[in-house]
Parts: C-alpha cells; structure tokens; sequence
C-alpha cells in the first residue's frame, strides 16, 4: 500500500489541514474518513483502521478537523466541520475519480459527514459508514442527534458495540429500524472506542465495511 500526505485546504477563511491517502496496489473503492472529537486524524484507531481498510482493497482519505490541526480542546462548530468534509470529499473525487466513493467517520466525524450530506444532497457518495454514532451524550439517552437521518437517501452502514457509552443498544436499533437504507451491525460486547476485552474488534469492523461495500 502507498501513503500520501498533503495539505488539504478547506477555504480561504478556515485555512488548511493536514490529510493523508492510503491506498492498497489496487483500491476497489475509496472513503474518506473523518475523526472524531477526542483525538485527531493520527490517532491509533484512526490510522490502524486506515491501514486494515487498504488491506481489503479500501482507500482511505483521513483528515484533520481544523480543531485538532490547531490543537484545540473544543471540536469545531458544524459549519467548520462540514466545510472541511466538503473539501474531504472533493479532493477524493478529483483524486479517484474511477473509484466508488464513501464518506465516513468515528463518532463526531461521522455525524458532521451525516450533517453535511444531509444539508447538501447534491453531493454524490455511494453510502455512509459511521463507526459509533453518537447518538447521545454519555448518560442521557436519547434520539434527537439522529433526526437528520430521515432525510439521507444514500444507503448508511452504523457499525455499533453494544456496550457505547454514546449509543444505547435499544435506541440505536430503533433509531436503524426506522431508515430504510440503514444496515445495522452489532459489535458485541464493544464500547464507544471499540474495545471489547481481547477480542479483535478491528478485524470485524474492516470485514463488515467490506461486506457491506460489494
């Protein structure tokens, strides 16, 4: 697999960001791939999954939030976080124009790349993958953060352990019942990190993408 690193500007306003390909010899479809809100694009999960994609012939655009570019506690409001998702997904376009292309992210990264999608539907990606959606903050269950799903006409894959501090099991399975382009997969035992003892979670969240992709 190869790995590219470039500066990938947002806007002129917003400035630009760190972003990084990596692609297997030959990628059969290309994804870009937000973090999410605790830790940036080089964080451990973020680049072992990048890699464990290319390994089964996905490509991956990962990118920083301006947030954690600049170091910042705070994530970025939302208009920020789409703008540079936006830029995310143009740049794969022009970059892979051949490829089918996918939009992704790990819990924040995934709800912003859900928001911006839902906000502009002219933007064209074969489907959503959310690797833990946040459906609510830890220790107040409830379902407002996924209102916005109901007006995604693009398939959407919510990979979800069933111990998330972030998405009770029985609210995100109702949540999932309710879009009929939503496939929902378990992780069992697994929390909002994807850790689930000495199980090894990241096999099954890269062939469960995979799956879901053909």
């Amino acid at each position: 697999m190869n790995t590219e690193s470039l500066s990938l500007q947002v806007s002129p306003a917003i400035g630009a960001v760190t972003a990084e390909y990596v692609v297997p010899a030959r990628p059969m479809q290309v994804m870009t791939l937000a973090h999410g809100a605790g830790a940036g694009m080089h964080h451990a999960f973020m680049v072992s999954l990048a890699s464990s994609l290319a390994e089964v012939g996905i490509a991956t655009l990962r990118f920083n939030f301006p947030f954690a570019e600049h170091k910042k506690g705070r994530p970025d409001t939302p208009a920020v976080a789409h703008a540079t998702i936006a830029a995310a997904i143009a740049h794969a376009q022009e970059a892979y124009p051949s490829l089918p292309l996918f939009a992704a992210g790990k819990s924040f990264g995934g709800r912003m790349t859900s928001q911006y999608l839902e906000a502009d539907p002219k933007v064209k990606v074969k489907g959503i993958v959310f690797y833990g959606f946040p459906l609510h903050p830890a220790g107040k269950p409830s379902i407002e953060r996924a209102e916005h799903l109901h007006n995604i006409k693009t398939r959407m894959l919510f990979l979800q352990g069933t111990k998330d501090e972030l998405a009770v099991w029985d609210l995100i399975e109702q949540v999932c019942g309710s879009l009929p382009k939503a496939t929902l997969v378990k992780i069992e035992g697994a929390n909002h990190m994807f850790k689930a003892g000495k199980r090894d979670v990241m096999a099954e969240l890269v062939q469960a993408t995979k799956r879901w992709m053909k």
